[in-house]
This record gives C-alpha cells, sequence and structure tokens, in this order.
C-alpha cells in the first residue's frame, strides 16, 4: 500500500513538474534599438567685418575706403541767399558751417572727404577771412571765387592751400558758369576741375602726417543720446535773414535742414539736407569796417550747444590758435564724444544766445515767429 501511495505521489509530482514546464515560455531577447546620434550643432560663427581696406573718416567717423580717408577734404564757400539757391551738390558734404556775414545774412563753407562723381558744387562765392581758419581746422584745401581785402593776407601764407576762380592760373580750368543763373550766383565747380586745379597749383593731396582729427566720435553700434539733456525735436539757431530751422526724425535719427520758409534741398537730387549732429558755437565778434564787415573771433572759446537724437545738451568750446582745431567740453569738463554721420556748425555771435530755441513741434516754432 504504501508503495502504491509513493509511485501515486511520484507521477502527480512529474506530471505537475512537466505542466509547470508546458506552462512557462522561454523569454525572447530584446530588439537592440540603435539609437540615431543626434547631430551636434555647430555655434553659428558670425563673419567678423575687419574693415580690410578700409579707415575711419576724420570728419563723420565712419568707415570709408583707406585711400580715400588719408586724402584732405575739400572746403567750399557756398552762396546762402535766395537767389543762390538751390545749392548744388552740398548733400555729400560731410559738414557744413554757417557763418555770418555782413547785413545779418549767412554764408556755408561745405567740407567734403569725397567729390568724386560731382559735376555741378555751388553756386561758389567769396571769401571771408575767419572762413580760412574754420577750413585749417580739418587741413582742407580752401576753395572760393574771390575775397574780401581782410582776406588777402591771410591766404597769401605759405600753409594757406587755396583754390579761387580769380586766379588766372586755374580759375578757367576749375570754374564755369550756369547760364541759367545771374551773376554773382552762377559761378560752379566739378570734381574734374577741381583736380585738374589741384594739380597745376601743386598742392599736397594726403592729410598732414602730424594730423590727429578734429572730433571724438562714439564707436561703432554705440549711440550718444544725451539722456539727461533737455528736449531738441525743433531746432532755431536764430539767424535772420533765412531764419532757418531743423526738425528731428525718430525713424532715421537725422536733423531735417529747413530755410526761407521751405526745405533746404540740394538741386542736383532734389534730396533735403540732413545731418546727425548740430553744434552751435558762440563767438566773440567785432565790426571790421563802417560798412559792417564782421570780424568773428575763431579762437575766443565761449558757450555753445551740442544736438542730438532729438536732445541737447550745453557745452562750453576752446581753440589753442588759428592752426588748431576747436575742442568741445561738457559740463562736467570733459571733451565730449558725438555720433557717427554729417555735422552741421553753426558759427553765432556771442550776443545772440537769446535767440536760440527749441521746440517740441513745427506748429510751435511757426507760432512763436508769427508772435515776434
Amino acid at each position: 500500500m504504501k508503495k502504491r501511495m509513493l509511485c501515486l505521489m511520484l507521477a502527480v509530482s512529474m506530471t505537475a513538474t512537466a505542466l509547470a514546464g508546458c506552462g512557462k515560455k522561454e523569454e525572447e531577447p530584446e530588439p537592440v534599438v540603435e539609437k540615431e546620434e543626434e547631430p551636434i550643432e555647430e555655434p553659428v560663427v558670425e563673419p567678423v567685418d575687419t574693415h580690410e581696406g578700409q579707415a575711419k573718416s576724420y570728419l563723420t567717423g565712419q568707415w570709408i575706403d583707406e585711400e580715400q580717408a588719408k586724402k584732405r577734404p575739400l572746403a567750399v564757400m557756398i552762396g546762402n541767399t535766395v537767389d543762390a539757391l538751390p545749392q548744388y551738390g552740398i548733400s555729400s558734404a560731410d559738414i557744413i558751417y554757417e557763418v555770418p556775414v555782413e547785413g545779418s545774412y549767412t554764408r556755408l563753407m561745405a567740407i567734403f572727404q569725397d567729390y568724386s562723381g560731382l559735376d555741378k558744387i555751388g553756386s561758389v562765392r567769396s571769401c571771408r577771412h575767419y572762413f580760412i581758419y574754420f577750413a585749417k581746422e580739418f587741413d582742407a584745401i580752401y576753395t572760393h571765387y574771390g575775397q574780401a581785402v581782410y582776406a588777402e593776407p591771410i591766404l597769401a601764407q605759405d600753409d594757406v592751400n587755396n583754390l579761387s576762380g580769380m586766379d588766372g592760373t586755374i580759375g578757367s580750368i576749375m570754374f564755369y558758369r550756369d547760364t541759367n543763373r545771374k551773376a554773382p550766383h552762377n559761378a560752379f565747380i566739378s570734381e574734374e576741375g577741381i583736380n585738374a586745379a589741384i594739380e597745376k597749383k601743386g598742392y599736397r593731396t594726403e592729410l598732414s602726417s602730424d594730423y590727429q582729427g578734429h572730433y571724438l566720435f562714439a564707436e561703432d553700434e554705440q549711440e550718444v543720446n544725451l539722456t539727461n539733456g533737455e528736449d531738441a525735436l525743433v531746432v532755431s539757431p536764430g539767424y535772420f535773414v533765412n531764419k532757418p530751422w531743423f526738425v528731428y526724425n525718430a525713424e532715421d535719427g537725422l536733423y531735417y535742414r529747413y530755410e526761407f520758409k521751405d526745405k533746404q534741398i540740394d538741386g542736383a537730387n532734389e534730396q533735403q539736407l540732413a545731418v546727425k549732429n548740430i553744434l552751435v558755437q558762440y563767438c566773440d565778434w567785432s565790426y571790421k569796417d563802417e560798412n559792417g564787415y564782421l570780424d568773428i573771433n575763431t579762437t575766443s572759446g565761449g558757450d555753445g550747444i551740442y544736438i542730438t537724437n532729438g536732445k541737447m545738451e550745453k557745452v562750453t568750446w576752446t581753440k589753442a590758435n588759428e592752426n588748431s582745431p576747436a575742442r568741445y567740453f561738457d559740463e562736467s569738463g570733459n571733451e565730449i564724444t558725438i555720433n557717427q554721420g554729417k555735422t552741421w556748425v553753426c558759427i553765432a555771435r556771442k550776443d545772440y544766445k537769446d535767440r536760440f530755441h527749441v521746440y517740441q513741434t513745427e506748429t510751435e516754432l511757426q507760432e512763436a515767429r508769427a508772435a515776434e
């Protein structure tokens, strides 16, 4: 009996084992999924502009052709009366000086780093002696058609390189008359004539080796904003006859020029004159004679105003001697930095400071003038 029971238990055990073995599936190995390697993103390297073959202009602080940057600029006397409008070629100037002359008129001196391609610049007018000193601040070749008697001894100095329409050796090859204009507002010059006259006179064409520039310009991508300055959206310098004004355009950051109740344009391209910077420089002055000829003191030093990007700040200016450039300083005594771009310099009599005004809109300006 025991033997039978043992056999039965053994049989049950073997059956259970067999059943257990049949019920268990063999584990299949998991498939190996190869992961695709994610591409490594290379850092984007922006091309570095090394400005190869370029140099910064002493007139605008902007990058220009290296050879062009070495050239002496050309300073040209430009008529600024109603009969002289429109002026030609003037929108290509990098710096414009506006300076009082007799009769409360102003005359312009346009300074060009590059006049290539221009076939009509002017009308070219006569010299006043103090303009020569402003031109020397830039080591410029000075261009004019005739001169006042007080300018003659200065023009005769060895270090003054000038081109005059009354110079018999170059007058006919450099200057020409526009028959559609009445004299004296019909004398003009061109690139071809300028280059021929400079060659004829044998003037140095590159900047002096010791020339250090005139202005301190902001670095690339670093705007001067005068955040603590007064708003200056519409600027009236205060000149009597042409009654000019500038209007700030926030879209391009430029001041657009008006005079004689209208836009001031370049007749060559119908472009309105516009600049990035405005400098007002108040000078000592006196009458040279009974005819009202002015003597603007270009070394007196004094007060001034710097205007850019819709703001203005008071400055002072100094000038070591007639051959050196004017320097401008903020109220803390630091030399100011101006924005890269074109500059308009308003030379004004120091007793006319109260004629300078700024406004929020042109309407305010016109209302103020109507009330005068």
